[in-house]
């Protein structure tokens, strides 16, 4: 891989090979920042699979993403690949998936939703992850050279049309994990004034 690297960054005169050298460590940095991020996605959502029933077919196929975001990265033009909204993207997803997977542990756990409650803020999640990996897949097909006919500002127009997708998504779920977070500390402090007022009653009976 490291020789791969070297092939695609480096290829101008030797004038130039201390600059080179800089932007070719950043670039090596960058790239393993995408594989972790990346790699906790992956474990992110098969967590989801196991813990709330995740769509069947979420391993067949979503995740050669790995593989193929670092092949085809690389193929495509530098323009494309050195796009600093793929990061982002992969950033907003892995977001995603962290906030969603937290909330959704909290609201059940709480004992404050009821289970058709539950189901439903299930159900929302569940969408929001269907939506979000199809918003993976057409990234990785972007960016894999030879798959599209498609010039370079074609693609990041492409690029820039999943990351408003992939903001609103987030903006979303924190927007949804905030209203039922709001509603869940509403019957708290219910339930906990309702719990005084008994036990006020409780003791002191004719009042």
């Amino acid at each position: 891989m490291m020789m791969l690297l070297l092939f695609v960054l480096t290829g101008k005169r030797s004038s130039a090979q201390s600059q080179e050298m800089q932007q070719l460590l950043l670039n090596i940095e960058k790239l393993s920042q995408l594989k972790s991020i990346l790699a906790d996605m992956k474990k992110g959502y098969q967590i989801y699979e196991q813990g709330y029933g995740m769509i069947s077919n979420l391993s067949k196929g979503n995740f050669n993403l790995h593989d193929t975001f670092l092949t085809g990265l690389w193929a495509v033009s530098p323009v494309v690949r050195h796009y600093g909204r793929i990061a982002d993207i992969l950033t907003q997803q892995a977001s995603i998936v962290t906030e969603y997977h937290r909330s959704f542990k909290r609201f059940k756990s709480s004992g404050l939703f009821r289970p058709g409650e539950i189901s439903y803020i299930s159900g929302v999640y569940d969408q929001l992850v269907r939506e979000s990996l199809t918003n993976l897949d057409e990234l990785a097909t972007i960016l894999t050279a030879g798959k599209l006919r498609m010039s370079d500002a074609e693609r990041i127009r492409a690029i820039d049309r999943i990351y408003n997708s992939s903001s609103d998504k987030l903006d979303f779920l924190r927007y949804f994990n905030r209203r039922a977070g709001l509603l869940g500390m509403q019957r708290s402090r219910e339930a906990s004034e309702d719990h005084n007022i008994g036990q006020l009653y409780g003791i002191t009976p004719n009042n």
